[in-house]
């Protein structure tokens, strides 16, 4: 069974469509890259998952149940915003406290050493966290909520680059303990491609691609060299970005690569090199 299905779902604002149809079968045990522009609708989709706003039209199906205000499914789910939701006047641990009322599974006993782990302070109030500290305590009641599905929204923002690598590896390592399905929605795709192993991509609302990560990136390579080489080997090939410099250029062929390819490349003196995920997600976004 799919953990998640996004069923024709869209989302209208006033005259701004910010979903448009999008079928989506999400399944279970597997970390997910959420990845678009600023405004593609990442978020709107998050929320809809979560029962926070409803569908234009669509549905969201959970385990074979629809979201739609259904307390036991939701009860199921753990949705770390981009925006702070929490009282700003209560303290890190009380806040703790209060969510595993909400989450029976909630591990008390690591989220505390996992505040300890980052050096968050659990006798602040949340308004005294700085922006960096506030994704830090976000993340810890994620990690330590033990449901089946959690969501990130943006969960390194604010975070120095050393905090940004302890979280990767304290997911994955909670990942490996605990399966279940993580979502994440981040515009840092160069520091998560090592961490997801599927690519769910939206562009102005639609779904343009939901592969392995794995797979997308050997069906696609960078074809490097002079112009006029480079044009020549690059004809009635599947290209989806080009760059320029001088007399170089450079373009990102999406599909594999097989012998006779290997052959003309020499023929014409251009050089392959590995697509990188953030090359191929701003070629197929642009």
């Amino acid at each position: 069974m799919k953990t998640i299905q996004i069923k024709g779902v869209s989302k209208v604002y006033g005259h701004t469509k910010a979903l448009d149809k999008v079928d989506i079968d999400i399944e279970s045990n597997r970390i997910y890259g959420l990845l678009g522009r600023n405004g593609a609708g990442k978020t709107t989709l998050l929320n809809l998952m979560t029962n926070r706003i409803f569908p234009t039209e669509g549905e969201v199906i959970i385990d074979g149940e629809r979201v739609y205000e259904n307390d036991k499914v939701l009860g199921n789910i753990f949705y770390m915003a981009e925006k702070n939701l929490y009282p700003e006047d209560e303290r890190v641990r009380n806040i703790y406290k209060w969510t595993k009322e909400f989450y029976p599974s909630f591990d008390m006993v690591y989220a505390e050493d996992l505040s300890e782990k980052f050096g968050l302070d659990l006798k602040k109030k949340v308004k005294s966290l700085s922006t960096g500290y506030a994704s830090i305590f976000k993340a810890i009641a994620a990690l330590a909520s033990n449901t089946d599905i959690v969501l990130f929204d943006e969960p390194v923002l604010g975070l120095d680059a050393n905090h940004r690598d302890m979280f990767y590896k304290e997911l994955i390592a909670n990942y490996s303990e605990r399966p279940k399905t993580m979502i994440i929605s981040t515009h840092l795709i160069e520091e998560v491609s090592s961490v997801i192993e599927e690519a769910i991509i939206i562009k102005e609302g639609k779904l343009i691609l939901k592969q392995s990560v794995e797979e997308l990136l050997s069906g696609a390579y960078v074809v490097s060299g002079e112009t006029s080489r480079v044009d020549k080997y690059i004809q009635g090939k599947k290209c989806i970005g080009i760059e320029v410099l001088g007399s170089f250029k450079s373009a990102t062929v999406f599909e594999a690569v097989n012998n006779k390819d290997k052959v003309l490349a020499e023929e014409l003196q251009v050089e392959f090199a590995k697509a990188e995920l953030q090359k191929v997600f701003i070629d197929l976004t642009n």
